[in-house]
């Protein structure tokens, strides 16, 4: 099985031990606590769970500069994002050494990690434009990714951590939430080789499920992942339960047994684009997928990132020998009315636009919510089903 990135073995940062865990767990309840934003819980529970192994916690500036600027840290250490815990204040914090982080997305703000606190830090409005700039290619607040960066707070407080539990994820999706660690095993039960990721933060229709199984095959893959983000979306984002039942209903009547692990991860969306791209190779290769699928305007949101810069990042930006995992670099799909199935658009270059089955998201939502199932060469009739329930249940 691949490697996880820098080390022969992953290293997440949740307190497995029972005893130790629960140690900790009642120190905590004595520190200095403050809560966090939703971006750093997010953070904190992608470490605990292994993604972002071998950072042992939140990054200082100095990190988190390199990493914006070079995508590589003050020890030569490759990580694509600032990993930073930001807050308004750091007046609760004093002068303690060691302080509680405490959830902002569950009732009464239960401690997620205790962290040992090795600096706090003013970051300069130059220093966020800078990180703004590198992270997401823009500073228009107008963009929910960068906005949400600019309004955590300008203290940064590093140091390393030890996570506690995975907020609500693993309550809300048991079926669903896997860490780093738990997906590597289950791929060695499987005793699959080569596996191919597919990221995903809204239902699969027909193009997705089909680019798939044309990355299975063009691979040898005998495994896919498919796994999607459970965290904070954009507003008119599917629920991630809904998501869930729709992808589950496509793997079960339409891939071959035990070739498919829907899973999921604890994490906010950036909406970063290019960068974000490198940032989900890099999680799906500690995870222990060989291959991943990036296709056209991957984790981006509007009209900030060219179709493909999540694509060619991977050649003009990554330093040489960061990762070993493969991308899979994948067009727009779509059903072909001359060929009668779905293909990658530039393999079928003697079409028009006419010649494909295209929907906008705004039509095919436009046309669930009347009840109104898209035509199958869009959707399969079992997805569209779940689909169509969820949004007439909007307009009741």
């Amino acid at each position: 099985m691949i490697k996880p990135i820098g080390s022969d073995e992953l290293k997440p940062l949740f307190v497995y031990d029972p005893e130790e865990h629960h140690k900790i767990s009642h120190e905590a309840e004595g520190l200095p606590s403050v809560v966090i934003s939703s971006q750093s819980a997010g953070n904190a529970v992608m470490m605990g769970a292994g993604y972002f192994s071998p950072l042992k916690g939140f990054m200082n500036l100095a990190d988190a500069m390199g990493a914006a600027e070079k995508m590589t840290l003050s020890d030569g250490s490759f990580f694509p994002v600032p990993v930073l815990c930001l807050l308004e204040s750091a007046d609760a914090i004093g002068d303690a050494k060691r302080i509680a982080l405490r959830d902002p997305n569950m009732e009464g703000n239960p401690v997620l990690a205790v962290m040992d606190v090795e600096t706090i830090e003013t970051v300069s409005d130059e220093q966020m434009a800078i990180m703004t700039d590198k992270v997401y290619r823009t500073d228009d607040m107008e963009h929910v990714g960068v906005n949400t960066f600019n309004s955590q707070g300008r203290v940064a407080v590093s140091g390393p951590i030890q996570v506690l539990n995975f907020s609500y994820f693993q309550n809300d999706f048991p079926d669903t939430f896997r860490t780093a660690v738990e997906i590597r095993n289950e791929i060695k039960e499987h005793g699959w080789e080569k596996v191919v990721a597919f990221q995903t933060r809204n239902p699969m229709h027909l193009a997705h499920e089909e680019l798939c199984h044309m990355a299975m095959d063009r691979l040898g893959c005998d495994g896919l992942v498919i796994h999607m983000l459970l965290g904070k979306l954009k507003k008119g984002d599917i629920p991630a339960p809904v998501r869930d039942a729709a992808i589950r209903k496509m793997a079960e009547l339409y891939f071959p047994p035990n070739s498919v692990m829907i899973t999921g991860y604890g994490f906010d969306m950036l909406y970063a684009g290019p960068r974000e791209a490198v940032l989900h190779a890099y999680f799906r290769q500690n995870m222990g997928a060989s291959h991943f699928i990036i296709g056209r305007d991957h984790a981006g949101v509007g009209d900030y990132y060219g179709a493909f810069d999540a694509q060619t990042i991977f050649d003009d930006e990554v330093p040489e020998g960061a990762l070993d995992i493969e991308i899979f670099k994948a067009d727009h799909t779509a059903y072909s009315k001359k060929l009668n199935k779905v293909v990658m658009m530039r393999e079928a270059p003697d079409h028009t636009k006419e010649d494909f089955v295209l929907l906008s998201g705004t039509k095919v939502r436009e046309m669930l919510g009347k009840g109104i199932a898209p035509p199958p060469e869009f959707s399969r009739p079992e997805v569209a089903e779940i689909l169509m329930n969820y949004y007439q249940s909007l307009n009741q």
